[in-house]
Parts: structure tokens; C-alpha cells; sequence
């Protein structure tokens, strides 16, 4: 079958077969079926659907085309984790030091930013010297030495997935269930860990926007994992608010570092403690009273951040060379009241263009780039007040757009 008719297939809602699937995506992998046309297929995609069977075989058809993890050489049980994306979620940085401090291995390939919310490597590329991309020998070296080594996915581990990726970015493709599914699952998979624990993000600053969609992803995931006899773990969390106060790779770094310090008592740093928590019963085989106590000594104690600086040090990265921007701009509140509202959605948009993310593939990620919130959900503000503070790349930076009606004041 052509691309054309396959195209046309699925723009009518039909269910397409195990080889109209291998002809499109293996087909756009080798070659020999142009952006335009491929751009074209997920879009039909995104709106008619798939169905669980051609959910199985896309995921299988991502993990085929490369290599596949073999973590047996690794001492000790595999958790991974992994978030749907959001606005501010530094999550994984902070819930793998958490628990590989407590004995977990955690084996984490994580990927760039998706749309308008942020990526995991990028955040850990503004950390000079950091190694993104380690060898197979040195990731299995690093998790049975550290506990825990986070790299890019590579150019063998299902690499039709991560040219798919880079395509849905920039071609208004990015919220799609089964290709969301699709295409976490099938680096999970092909990473090797043994149990997943997966963080599905909803509300207007992720890529679901409502709880039924959650849920529905949430199903599939599991489903796809049984497929492969790996163990998998949901929490559904909220992201109708960015995640923390920072916005930006640089600044998380930072704010993940006063989080492990015992420095912040947020949501941000209890949902990180629910997330670690239910790694550290699955990797230790504990109940989650006993992994939530260990959690909360691990970070008070202080193993937790000295795990952080470990493994950035493992990977060559000089956490005292992190730079952010030393342009600044403060946002002022034109109103008194209480804020009871933010648009999470808006302040990812904002930091992409304040080019803290790309537009096009081609596009180079400024990493001290962003924004610190000064005031959230909750706060008493008075006109005159800091909403909140954005770093840019040069100074008399101008917003296409009002930035306090990012705010609900009232």
C-alpha cells in the first residue's frame, strides 16, 4: 500500500494493519518517506486515535529498530521512571538521587524537551562537562558503582522513535495518546529495567489536559508493559500549575539542588517524595510507610543531594560552572488581591520563547534562559509587588503579551 492510501486509511478512521504501520514508520526511518508525508500520517493520528493492537505494534515496530538494554550484569533491582512532561518537572533528577541513595539502581534515559515543556537532558546539559551520552559498559559501570546514571537516548536504543520524536515536536503532533504511549513505552522497554514507575502529568501545563485522558494513558502503559513482562506502577498528578518555582534548565538545576538540601517544603518536593517512594518499595520490596520514612531521611540526612553530586560528578559534570542569564526582567503586579489562578501553559510558551526550548529541530537551546515565580497559587499580592522574575538572553527584553494575565487576581 502506498503512503498515500495509508495516510488516507487512517484520516478515515480505519485501523491500520501491522504493515501499513512497518511501511510508514520503517519506511520514514530508512528514508524513503519525506517529513511532509510522515507529518501527515501523525496528524491523522492525533485526531482519529489507534486501538490497543496498533498501539502494541507501533511500540513493537520502536523497539525493533534498534538495540534493547540487557541490564543483567547490574547487582541489585532496576526501577525506572518517567514522567508524561509538564512545565518545571524536574522530578527525575530529584526522586533517581533519592533513591539510588537508598539502595535502588536507577537506570533513567531520559529525552529533550517535547513542545512546551521541558526535557530532562536539557536540563542536564547547562551543567558544564555533563556526559548526556554514555557507552552501555559505562551506564552498567555507573548504576552498579552510583546507583543511578541518567543518559540521552541513544542512536541504537529504538531510534525510530527518536526521529518520530523530533518530527512530532514541531509539527503540532506532540499530544497524541497512542503516541505518547507509543513512544515512552517503548524506551522503557528497550532501557531494560525490570519495574517502571511512570508519572502521568494533567492539567493545561502538560500534554494531557484532562483526567479521562490520564487515565486512558495510564491503562495503556500497563497494558504494553504486561506485553513485555515488566512491572508497571502509575501515579496520576497534577500540572495546572508549573512545578516548583523555576522554569528554565539552569535555574532547575539549581532549585533541584535546594530541594535535596532540605531547602524547599513544596508540592514540588512532596510530590518528588511520593514518586521516590513508591521506587524505593518496588526496588526494595518494603511497604510505602517504611520507603516513605527512608525517603524523609534520606533528603534530611543529606545522602540524598551528596547522591546528586555524585552521580554529576560520574558523568563528568562541573556543578560549580552552572551559569544562568544576567539579564533579568521583573514582572510587577498591576493588581492587589489573591492570585487563585496561573496558566502553567503560558509560562512554558514563555520560556520556549525566551529560548529555553526549540521551535525547530534545528533550534539551540539557551540553558540560563527563564523564569523564577516570586508568587503562586494562594499568595496575597499588591500592586507593585514581583509576580515573577524572567532571565533572557539580552537585556531590554520586551513580552510579545501581558505576562501578569498569566496571574488570576482577584
Amino acid at each position: 500500500m502506498s503512503m498515500v492510501d495509508i495516510i488516507n486509511k487512517k484520516r478515515l478512521g480505519h485501523e491500520l494493519s501491522d504493515q501499513d504501520l512497518e511501511e510508514a514508520f520503517l519506511g520514514y526511518y530508512k528514508g524513503e518517506i519525506p517529513d511532509y508525508q510522515m507529518s501527515s500520517l501523525l496528524m491523522a493520528i492525533c485526531l482519529k486515535g489507534m486501538t490497543d493492537e496498533e498501539v502494541f505494534s507501533l511500540t513493537d515496530i520502536f523497539i525493533k529498530s534498534g538495540d534493547q538494554l540487557d541490564l543483567s550484569k547490574v547487582e541489585g533491582v532496576t526501577v525506572d521512571k518517567h514522567s508524561t512532561g509538564g512545565v518545571g518537572d524536574k522530578t527525575t533528577l530529584i526522586i533517581a538521587s533519592i533513591a539510588a541513595s537508598l539502595g535502588v539502581k536507577v537506570p533513567k534515559m531520559s529525552g529533550r524537551g517535547l513542545g512546551h515543556t521541558g526535557g530532562t537532558i536539557d536540563k542536564l546539559e547547562s551543567i558544564p562537562g555533563f556526559r548526556i551520552s554514555l557507552t552501555e559498559e559505562e551506564f552498567i559501570h555507573q548504576l552498579n558503582t552510583v546507583g543511578c546514571a541518567i543518559t540521552s537516548q541513544t542512536a541504537h536504543l529504538a531510534p525510530l522513535d527518536k526521529k518520530i520524536y523530533a518530527l512530532r515536536d514541531v509539527t503540532g503532533t506532540v499530544e497524541s495518546i497512542p503516541l505518547i504511549a507509543s513512544s515512552i513505552m517503548s524506551k522503557k522497554i528497550a532501557s531494560g529495567a525490570e519495574k517502571i514507575v511512570l508519572d502521568v502529568k494533567v492539567g493545561n501545563g502538560a500534554l494531557l489536559k484532562n483526567q479521562e485522558e490520564a487515565i486512558e494513558i495510564s491503562r495503556l502503559m500497563k497494558k504494553i508493559g504486561e506485553r513485555y513482562n515488566r512491572e508497571v506502577d502509575t501515579m496520576i498528578t497534577y500540572m495546572d500549575i508549573p512545578l516548583g518555582t523555576c522554569i528554565g534548565n539552569a535555574l532547575e538545576i539549581l532549585e533541584v539542588m535546594k530541594i535535596l538540601s532540605n531547602e524547599e517544603n513544596n508540592y514540588l518536593v512532596a510530590l518528588s517524595k511520593a514518586l521516590a517512594a513508591k521506587m524505593v518499595q518496588l526496588g526494595l520490596g518494603i511497604t510505602i510507610e517504611e520507603a516513605s520514612a527512608q525517603v524523609e531521611e534520606s533528603v534530611k540526612s543529606g545522602k540524598a543531594y551528596q547522591k546528586f553530586l555524585e552521580m554529576v560528578e560520574a558523568q563528568g559534570g562541573n556543578i560549580n560552572g552552572l551559569r544562568v542569564s544576567e539579564y533579568t526582567k521583573d514582572i510587577i503586579s498591576t493588581k492587589s488581591g489573591h492570585i487563585i489562578g496561573m496558566d502553567a501553559y503560558k509560562f512554558g510558551k514563555l520560556s520556549l520563547d525566551l529560548g529555553g526550548g526549540r521551535k525547530t529541530k534545528e533550534d539551540k537551546i539557551d540553558s540560563g534562559v527563564g523564569i523564577i515565580l516570586k508568587k503562586k497559587i494562594g499568595d496575597d499580592v499588591e500592586v507593585g509587588d514581583v509576580l515573577c522574575t524572567l532571565y533572557t538572553k539580552e537585556e531590554g527584553y520586551e513580552a510579545e503579551e501581558d505576562i501578569t494575565n498569566y496571574y488570576t487576581i482577584q
